[in-house]
Formats: C-alpha cells, structure tokens, sequence
C-alpha cells in the first residue's frame, strides 16, 4: 500500500486506545511506525536488480516480526522524540507496535504479495481486496484521524479503524464478484482453468482485472462490476517454456536463475512480452486491466556473460490512448 495510506492506519490503531494526553503524540508514533516495515525497500543491490523483490514485505512483513519491530522503532522513536514530551518507554515500544501491527495486514490485501509467515514460509499472500492506491479507501481514514487528534476523540479513531475493515470487506464481495464472471466466461470459450484471479485495477473496486490460466496460455480480460456486470475481453498470450522461448540461454546460468527468482515473486505469472522476444513480463499487471503489457519485467541478453544478471524493467507511463481505455471502463 502506499506510505500515506500504511501511516494514517497506523495512526489510527494507536489513537484508538490512547488516552486523551496522549492523543497527539500516540497518533504520530503509530504514523511513523505504520510506514516503518516499508524501510526493507533499502535493501538492494545494484549488481542484482532483484534482490529487493525478494526482501520488500519479507521479514519486516512477517507476523513474527511485528513484536521485534515495533521495539525496535519504539526504541529509537522514544529516544528521539517521545522521551521529551514525557512518553515513557513501555507506551512508546505500544503505541509503535500497534502502528507497526497494521502494515503487513494491509498489504496483503493488495495484490503484490507478502511474506506473513516468514521465516517458516516464502509464500506469498495477496488476498486481491484493494488496489495499491485508493483514495476511497486512504481519505476516509485520513480525515477521521485528523479529526480525532484535533479533538482529542478516540471514538473517530475506531471508526476509522472499522472503515479500514469495511473497504477491503467490500472488495471480497466485488472480487468474488468478478472471479465468478471470469469463470462464465471461460466456460463460455470451453476453457477449463487451472486457476482464476480477479485483481482490483488502479484506485477503485469497480474495474477488476481477470486473469486465468488454461495448460498453454494465459487469458487476460476486465470486468466492471457494478449494478450489471460488464465485461472487456482482453486477449491471451503463451505461457513462458524457458526452453521453447530462450533455447540459447544456458540453465545454470545466472540469468536462467534469475528467471526462476522473478517466477516465484510474480507467481508463475510470466510470458514473453508482444513484440520483445527477449523481455518476461509480469502479466498480473497493466494499466489497461484487459491488455497484456506488464507493469514490470526482467530482460535477457544472450551476449550476457554465465554470472550476469538479467535486466529489471519499470513500464509505469500511461499514455493517452491507455488512459482513455481504462476511463471508458470506469465510466462507460
């Protein structure tokens, strides 16, 4: 989730416990400590362009992690900051710790994926509820706690926090809703999937993007579900076949592992990008819910030398023709 969004949760979880003298400060520890798990986005390298795919919502996601974490910011916060307004140490390690406690529950309900049960489990969990960016779901909750800090009401404070429960609730029942169209539509094609998603598209719970596999290709369509469901085919593209698609690429090389890193973040979700044979492309995501065209890719090079990394690739501009699509979806 965005930072704005991860810090005014964790504002409101705090605040909705603190007493009246501790309104303000219990709201801005919580702020900082909510955006806090985000720091591992530090851990890179720029020999290896994805190891950060590997360490963001890892273990400073991990459920374990929260008690450790909020000690840790507690700490340094009550250090910096808390101690001279008089916090002692045990309300500021708590008031952290609540803040920290609500990130990595958000973010699993994006769709990015986050490492819960880490160090036990490398699974990912998405639950497809709420888009990265939804100000339906971000300025509700800001204008609660604002006002619940300027009056000192820590009522507005769980109000905000059962808005923060209400729009992912609500994003169950429109992904249920629309992973049941996609799963008409495949029966539709005569496709039996192996498995069927329906993502949440950029800022809203209306457009959902469709995405299921059959045993040679992936199909990609949107659907908006409102009061009548309203469905966009996409089109479909082949599974990735490392050996079909890359029958120069060495397996033990580092780009060959490389591939296999990228698949276990994007979920097996990969296929060669339309029109770059040596691009693999992530196809859960697009601006165009129905298009093919990733958000994110890796790039081979077959002069690479064997301990060369693959390239890392970031397609987030939206032109006019993609805007205007994804507005027609939205409000057709």
């Amino acid at each position: 989730m965005d930072p704005l969004t991860q810090g005014v949760l964790g504002a409101a979880a705090p605040k909705s416990v603190a007493p009246p003298e501790h309104a303000r400060i219990a709201c801005l520890l919580g702020f900082l400590a909510g955006m806090a798990p985000d720091l591992d986005v530090f851990i890179r390298s720029p020999e290896d362009p994805l190891l950060f795919l590997e360490f963001h919502r890892q273990f400073t996601h991990s459920l374990v992690f929260i008690p450790v974490g909020g000690l840790i910011v507690g700490y340094l916060l009550h250090r910096l900051y808390a101690a001279r307004r008089g916090l002692s140490l045990r309300h500021s390690v708590m008031y952290c710790t609540l803040g920290y406690a609500t990130h990595a529950l958000l973010d699993s309900c994006t769709t990015y994926g986050t490492q819960l049960f880490w160090p036990f489990s490398d699974q990912r969990f998405a639950w497809n509820t709420v888009s990265v960016v939804d100000p339906l779901f971000t300025l509700p909750i800001l204008l609660l706690i604002g006002i619940a800090t300027w009056r000192r009401k820590a009522a507005l404070a769980r109000l905000a926090l059962a808005w923060a429960i209400a729009y992912p609730t609500l994003g169950l029942v429109q992904r249920d809703r629309a992973e049941a169209v996609g799963w008409a539509l495949a029966e539709q094609r005569g496709h039996v999937p192996i498995r069927l998603e329906a993502k949440p598209s950029f800022a809203n719970l209306l457009v959902w993007k469709l995405v299921y596999e059959t045993e040679e290709r992936y199909h990609v369509d949107a659907v908006r579900a409102g009061w009548e469901m309203l469905t966009f085919e996409g089109n479909s593209v082949p599974k990735l076949d490392v050996r079909r698609d890359f029958p120069w690429l060495a397996p033990g090389s580092q780009q060959a592992l490389d591939i296999e890193r990228f698949r276990w973040f994007s979920n097996g979700y990969l296929a060669v990008e339309p029109g770059n044979p040596y691009r693999i492309t992530d196809i859960r995501y697009s601006m165009v819910p129905n298009e093919i065209q990733g958000l994110w890719s890796i790039e081979l090079d077959p002069a690479a030398e064997p301990d060369s990394h693959v390239g890392y690739v970031v397609s987030r501009a939206a032109d006019e023709r993609a805007v205007g699509s994804f507005r027609a979806m939205l409000f057709p």
